[in-house]
């Protein structure tokens, strides 16, 4: 507390402005018949604003029209007009202007002006300032406001109610008149203090004024954490903000709709789509996108649910909004409802870069720009292809290390590099490749594993790449269609959690059941492939021996068995393959090659 007491400031003088029932003035103002009666802007699902008259029956904002109906029989509805609002606050705006070009506006007819500067320059008080104010408004627009002034923005905004409407508070800028002030002052007339932590404080610590907040510090010092106790303890001590804060990114938009309560499914999804569409008017109109989508539900029994989802990429379209909220929708489906809302967070600027990035996965360490770039002292050879026309930036590092992307160009995957690591290498995609010195020779290369390439370890024949060694036989590479029909189903993947490795095909990792169709998918439309694909297939040395055996005549049968056991070793039982008809023998998948080239 003490702490506390330290920072109190009193140089500062705020003033909190706020119109009286403003979008009932507005009605009233453009509409002079309606002056005297009791009125409500809003609908008989939502009251927006209700005019002094109605707020003598007990009509207020936020309340459902029908129960304002009740409460006065005679009560007239107006259906809010927001450009009409706007217009009116741009008025008031331009006479806050005049006073602080710096000024806080908080909502269409409230603001908060730090006019010491301009008691200052003028040599007058703050109270002369309040009523010049209140008077230009009146002039400027012929509506009628109310004023707070105080040595911080806390304590303005509660002065600035006290002798509503078309009035004004003066509080003093002296501590003692601050601490008179605030001691008997209800906590619920403190912003920040709202229902729950009134019922809070009152029920559990007997708490119902500013000064009690001090006499029972050490409570709200062990039972609330460290910033919530501190603001207990300002709002005791009369203490607020007295600088003009900094302006601030925004956090979260949204949009949300009342209406009459409905199970229609039908009905409910059309109004989700509205809301989408509002949604993206929204964000586009800032420039922003958002990465958390939470939406709101209020059922007819008044309960209220939010929902959120985060995707994988930022968003501000009614088509990526309208994909997510469906889906949370349909799963608190069926239920009745009388308000739907949608508000997205985690918002970026749309003109930022890093706001469309997504997390860097491994293989960017794998792409390189350049074609001969020695990267960590490697031997980097360059790479051209059987026609002799360079294939662009290839590179083949021969010592263990890896290839570091150059940071001035983004390398796309038609230009990733070979990878030689514990004697594998990576080959890029649908590359016919040969030595620059022709002491290797890579002939139709096998297609990428998601990273841009296969390892040749993976697949049915081993490719080992030195720098002093030879690949003389060619034939013991298999062909680009044998190797893309005779993948496993492993090797659909997904590229940063939610791009299909084989189509580009997105889908977040949240939609499970969406994501095993579309492997299981690309896995049955493999196996078509590897119909087409049995008379390209070609077969290993050991395969074919193994054939030999089988088909040896009788008399030879037993040499040609002693063959076939000293070149191949059998496992201790292995299913037969049909000799015959269009399918693979599901055991050559498993025919093992000799490493040694």
């Amino acid at each position: 507390m003490l702490e506390l007491e330290a920072s109190r400031d009193l140089s500062k003088i705020w003033l909190h402005t706020d119109m009286d029932a403003f979008y009932a003035a507005v009605e009233t103002l453009e509409d002079p018949s309606l002056k005297g009666k009791p009125l409500a802007v809003g609908s008989m699902s939502m009251i927006t604003t209700a005019s002094y008259e109605a707020r003598k029956f007990g009509v207020r904002a936020a309340m459902p029209g029908f129960i304002g109906c009740k409460l006065c029989p005679g009560l007239v509805f107006v259906r809010p007009n927001f450009e009409r609002y706007t217009h009116y606050s741009e008025l008031t705006r331009k006479v806050f202007q005049s006073y602080d070009p710096s000024f806080i506006a908080t909502s269409l007819d409230e603001a908060y002006l730090n006019i010491t500067s301009v008691c200052i320059e003028r040599s007058i008080t703050g109270e002369e300032v309040a009523t010049e104010l209140r008077a230009a408004i009146h002039q400027e627009t012929g509506l009628t406001c109310s004023v707070g002034v105080a040595p911080n923005r806390m304590i303005a905004k509660v002065c600035s109610d006290i002798n509503k409407p078309n009035g004004q508070f003066i509080l003093p800028n002296d501590r003692e008149a601050v601490l008179t002030f605030v001691y008997t002052l209800p906590i619920r007339k403190i912003g920040g203090i709202g229902k729950v932590t009134e019922q809070k404080l009152r029920q559990v610590l007997g708490i119902s004024t500013c000064q009690e907040m001090l006499q029972k510090a050490a409570f709200l010092c062990a039972l609330f954490s460290e910033c919530s106790a501190d603001f207990f303890l300002s709002v005791g001590l009369g203490l607020g903000g007295t600088e003009t804060p900094k302006q601030r990114q925004r956090k979260s938009i949204g949009c949300e709709r009342t209406f009459i309560a409905t199970d229609d499914s039908s009905l409910l999804f059309e109004k989700l789509a509205n809301l989408a569409e509002n949604l993206m008017d929204d964000l586009q109109k800032e420039g922003l996108k958002g990465k958390t989508l939470t939406l709101k539900l209020k059922t007819a029994d008044f309960e209220v649910r939010t929902r959120a989802v985060t995707t994988r990429g930022y968003i501000n379209s009614k088509e990526d909004i309208l994909i997510y909220a469906t889906k949370l929708l349909k799963a608190e489906m069926p239920l009745s409802l009388r308000l739907m809302g949608l508000r997205m967070s985690q918002l970026h600027d749309e003109k930022d870069d890093s706001s469309t990035s997504t997390q860097k996965t491994i293989d960017i360490f794998f792409r390189s720009s350049n074609s001969n770039l020695n990267v960590n002292g490697t031997n980097v050879q360059s790479i051209t292809n059987i026609s002799g026309q360079d294939n662009g930036p290839i590179s083949v590092t021969t010592e263990d290390g890896y290839l570091v992307p150059d940071s001035g160009t983004g390398a796309s995957t038609d230009q990733q590099d070979f990878f030689v690591h514990d004697e594998s290498i990576f080959i890029p995609e649908q590359r016919n490749l040969v030595n620059y010195n022709n002491e290797a020779v890579l002939s139709n290369p096998v297609i990428g594993d998601g990273l841009g390439g296969a390892k040749i370890d993976d697949v049915t024949h081993t490719a080992k790449v030195m720098n002093s060694e030879k690949l003389d036989d060619v034939g013991q590479f298999i062909s680009h269609e044998a190797t893309a029909s005779s993948g496993k189903p492993g090797q659909q993947l997904w590229i940063d959690g939610y791009i299909c490795s084989i189509c580009g095909f997105e889908l977040p990792p949240g939609f499970e059941e969406e994501r095993q169709e579309h492997s299981d998918f690309h896995f049955a439309e493999s196996l078509q492939q590897e119909e087409t694909v049995d008379s390209k297939r070609p077969i290993c040395s050991e395969r074919l021996a193994e054939k030999q055996c089988s088909t040896t005549p009788s008399p030879k049968k037993k040499l040609a068995e002693k063959q076939c056991s000293t070149t191949t070793p059998s496992p201790k039982k292995k299913l037969k393959s049909s000799k015959g008809g269009k399918h693979i023998p599901i055991d050559a998948f498993f025919a093992k090659c000799k490493k040694n080239l």
